[in-house]
């Protein structure tokens, strides 16, 4: 593995962490607060690192069946994350309606799959 492969590889371990804590706090409360803010900020900033530090350091094809999918899911926080600063402007906390719970879940959902993947890949070339 080069140097910006494991790079990424390690940044995009505090992405779940921020992912998940602001994920968790927002899903037992319904509702969007500054810390559920702060924390998915912090996963999709690191996140985009991570990605970019995987698509650099990669020999393959940035378009692969992981690729698309880390892609797609990356894609699915930022649009959660930009949906809830939406949903909470100008208030100091909001409660999360139906439809933006459900697809905090499944955006969610969704990362953890394309994390699971790529961990999965990682560890099959050892």
């Amino acid at each position: 593995m080069t140097p910006m492969l494991i790079a990424g590889t390690a940044i995009v371990n505090p992405a779940l962490v921020f992912y998940t804590v602001g994920i968790i706090i927002e899903q037992r409360r319904h509702r969007v607060t500054t810390p559920v803010l702060t924390f998915l900020t912090l996963g999709v900033l690191f996140d985009i690192t991570a990605t970019a530090c995987m698509i650099i350091g990669s020999t393959k094809s940035p378009f692969s069946l992981h690729g698309i999918l880390g892609y797609s899911s990356l894609i699915a926080m930022a649009v959660e994350t930009a949906l809830v600063w939406r949903h909470r402007r100008g208030r100091r906390e909001a409660e999360v309606p139906r439809g933006l719970h459900l697809y905090t879940r499944l955006a969610y959902t969704w990362w953890i799959f394309a994390y699971i993947t790529g961990a999965i890949l990682v560890m099959g070339r050892r």
